[in-house]
């Protein structure tokens, strides 16, 4: 359990450590589009207000944008004091109590989608045009996010309201996680992360941005 509480707080919030692969990234995006509101300087993301497997009270903002590339800082509640412990050493993180921060993590949003640059695996999250089937590169991997879902329909229930999305998996199998499942929408941008553990267990975090499309 230890395990898959540290993979959410790490996928979530922590960034990696190289400025090459941040460069790399950032020269070889294949997202197009023109540039989303929910990139812009000021735009806050959260999650559930309710703790789920012991995080809470998520926030992150966008503190900078450049070259289309939006750097947010982010923080979280965790209600476990061997994560505290764990985290408190690591890069970029800072720790006070049961609050965690990590500044520096890199994503990409336009009209088109929404591309991880440093945080996530860097590489496309979501393409709105895409159809099922369809496969995003991983950068410095040979896994691929595959399309496996398209709603036709208002099926996703995202805050209380139905809204269309597009469902994206990615089979990571590491530190516990199996797969990590991203669901986009073309107004509201990311709108979900599932992780899938390899006990058969789940968290879904939805993901709420200040601004859309």
């Amino acid at each position: 359990m230890k395990k898959i509480y540290q993979l959410i707080i790490f996928s979530i919030l922590l960034p990696l450590t190289s400025c090459d692969i941040i460069e790399e990234a950032i020269t070889g995006s294949k997202l197009g589009g023109e540039q989303s509101a929910i990139g812009q300087v000021g735009v806050t993301v959260t999650s559930s207000s309710a703790q789920i497997n012991g995080v809470s009270n998520f926030q992150a903002t966008v503190t900078s944008l450049s070259g289309g590339v939006s750097t947010y800082t982010g923080s979280a509640t965790v209600a476990n004091s061997s994560i505290v412990s764990t985290l408190t050493n690591l890069p970029g993180v800072t720790v006070s109590g049961n609050t965690v921060t990590v500044t520096g993590v890199k994503f990409k949003s336009t009209t088109e989608g929404v591309e991880s640059i440093y945080g996530f695996d860097p590489g496309i999250l979501i393409k709105y045009s895409s159809s099922v089937g369809d496969e995003y590169d991983i950068l410095g991997s040979s896994t691929k996010r595959v399309v496996t879902a398209k709603s036709t329909s208002d099926d996703f229930n995202w805050g209380g309201m139905m809204i269309k999305v597009l469902k994206v998996e990615e089979n990571i199998n590491r530190g516990g996680v199996k797969k990590i499942t991203y669901f986009g929408n073309h107004k509201w941008g990311m709108v979900a992360v599932r992780f899938d553990f390899d006990d058969g267990s789940y968290s879904q975090f939805p993901i709420y941005n200040s601004a859309n499309n």
